[in-house]
């Protein structure tokens, strides 16, 4: 099973980035997927997640500004990312999950990507 994240990149305030995460090694079209960040000498922290039928989650901070979304033919999971803040910069880390409900914790998270960056600018 791999994870592949891209789309991470510089872009400034205000701007809009969308990052995909591509699954192979299995079909994930019935688990829920997510999305993690981490800045420095702080902890990876929960994005957004989407089960399997789409249903969708995220944290508050990122309410309004970005959206989760998959495609399942292509085992594929976006994270559009709009009117980002400098607080936003992290690196982004998508994942797998087994469990059918809400997942915010990294435990809960049972495969990982490898990580994509994203720096927002002031």
């Amino acid at each position: 099973v791999q994870l592949q994240a891209s789309g991470g990149g510089l872009v400034q305030a205000g701007g809009s980035l969308r990052l995909s995460c591509a699954a192979s090694g299995r079909t994930f079209s019935s688990l829920r997927m997510g999305w993690f960040r981490r800045t420095p000498g702080k902890e990876r922290e929960f994005v957004a997640t989407i089960s399997g039928s789409g249903n969708t989650y995220y944290t508050d901070s990122v309410k309004g500004r970005f959206t989760i979304s998959r495609d399942n033919a292509k085992n594929t999971v976006f994270l559009q990312m709009n009117s980002l803040k400098p607080e936003d910069t992290a690196v982004y880390y998508c994942a797998v999950s087994y469990s059918p409900y809400v997942s915010t914790r990294e435990v809960e998270y049972d495969y990982w990507g490898q990580g994509t960056l994203v720096t927002v600018s002031s």
